[in-house]
């Protein structure tokens, strides 16, 4: 039997099991598992889940978290975890049922007692007890809990105040099932708690794809969010760090809009170009990070339209594309481009080539993209995010099926003394090897069916 991790990872409304498994997961050694679901069909279906996913010293207790907690030490007390996540039901109107808050034994409610019809901060409380000391975890409510006031206003004060939250990630909507609602994950943080003077914020409710009638966060978007976070990093209309004193100004009201300011720039109208014609100033100069990279293209593009504050184009409409493909600067971009990504599959691919059975391919497959990523770090024009995806999605659709072949059977496996035609498809052979023969092939046939 599997031995159990040091270092504990629970979720008190753990559902099927999938987000607690996919927290594990991300752990270098692993974590061993601890979760309660009150649904009983639910709490088996996420059994089942932990031994498909090879968790089986994983710990499921099916009951009501907040009334009866499960996990306790041996003096009675809650017992705490080195991380914690939840995604509990959202402004649950009964969470009070078979409780009294005012007289919990586990003291979970000391920064005050939620509203009786609404128990996000219930869940909140209820995970923030039950984390140790130095412990971590994440929670996903609806936004409402930033603002809300009355009791829900005075909880919030005093997590401010005391330093737990660290974080606070605004999602799209529409992005849960059961809902359509935005939600926003309130990231706990009990490590230095006492020296924290801010709180990240980041928007990241315009960065998703619609899939059916459901949104999705992209690979891209998880991504530029975990580095925004990690790195503290502020980006404009997207994450900045807010100080307390600032929130403190506001009420301890946790808006993300408050904070910052995600709209898109107003499309300015030039009345005077609709008009009379030309191409006002403004449009060309805000351009003006292309013309730092072809400096000459600007000339080649733009002249004096004959009165102050206009250009018009050189060249026609028709001809806009070839003159920029045909631009010395922009040839040496596109160069510049290329020899960047030569460079880094020179660099990526001994690591595909030597795929082995002891090859870790989630770890390799974030070293390939993480090298992408850096490689276009800071290169002009190039949104390294937008490269991102490309590798990723192709690598979900096909090349970790073939990975997954190569490191479980090996490059020269053999089904009956025959290749393996699993991994090399025969269309792929006869296109680069046979395309001659195949067109002949293709020739008789047809002339065959004329006959």
């Amino acid at each position: 039997m599997a031995s159990k991790r040091s270092q504990t990872i629970y979720d008190p409304t753990g559902g099927s099991g999938s987000l607690i498994l996919k927290g594990a997961d991300e752990a270098p050694n692993g974590l061993t598992i601890y979760m309660q679901e009150k649904d009983n069909t639910t709490a088996g279906l996420a059994r089942m889940n932990m031994i498909l996913h090879n968790q089986p010293t994983a710990e499921i207790w099916n009951d009501n978290t907040l009334t009866n907690p499960y996990f306790k030490e041996k003096d009675g007390s809650l017992k705490t975890f080195d991380f914690g996540v939840s995604n509990p039901p959202f402004s649950d109107k009964a969470w009070r049922n078979g409780m009294h808050p005012e007289q919990d034994p586990y003291n979970r409610f000391e920064d005050g007692i939620p509203p009786n019809k609404n128990g996000d901060y219930a869940f909140l409380l209820h995970l923030l007890r039950s984390l140790k000391s130095t412990g971590k975890g994440a929670i996903i409510l609806p936004h409402g809990v930033l603002f809300r006031g009355g009791s829900e206003g005075e909880i919030r004060r005093n997590l401010v105040l005391k330093g737990v939250i660290k974080g606070i990630i605004g999602l799209p909507p529409n992005l849960f099932y059961g809902t359509g609602i935005p939600a926003c994950i309130v990231v706990l943080d009990k490590e230095y708690a006492d020296s924290r003077t801010g709180i990240f914020m980041i928007d990241a409710s315009k960065g998703f794809m619609k899939d059916g009638n459901k949104n999705r966060l992209r690979h891209r978007d998880i991504h530029k969010i975990v580095d925004a976070f990690v790195h503290e990093e502020e980006i404009s209309r997207f994450s900045r760090m807010v100080p307390v004193a600032e929130i403190e100004a506001n009420d301890f009201n946790l808006n993300i809009p408050r904070y910052i300011d995600a709209t898109d720039p107003e499309d300015l109208q030039d009345i005077d170009a609709h008009l009379h014609g030309g191409i006002p100033e403004a449009d060309v100069a805000a351009l003006e990070q292309y013309w730092e990279v072809c400096p000459g293209l600007k000339k080649s593009l733009f002249s004096d339209a004959g009165r102050p504050g206009y250009y018009q184009l050189t060249v026609g409409p028709d001809e806009v594309k070839q003159v920029i493909s045909e631009n010395p600067d922009f040839t040496r971009y596109i160069g510049s481009i290329e020899g960047r990504f030569d460079e880094w599959k020179k660099r990526v691919s001994p690591l595909l080539t030597g795929i082995t059975a002891d090859t870790h391919l989630k770890t390799l497959i974030h070293t390939i993209s993480e090298d992408l990523l850096d490689s276009f770090s800071g290169f002009q024009l190039i949104d390294p995010y937008d490269l991102y995806p490309h590798l990723m999605d192709y690598w979900t659709e096909t090349m970790q099926d073939d990975a997954f072949l190569v490191a479980g059977d090996g490059w020269s496996a053999c089904v009956e003394g025959k290749p393996s035609l699993d991994l090399l498809l025969p269309g792929l052979v006869i296109s680069q090897f046979f395309s001659e023969e195949q067109e002949k092939i293709s020739d008789m046939e047809a002339e065959r069916d004329e006959f």
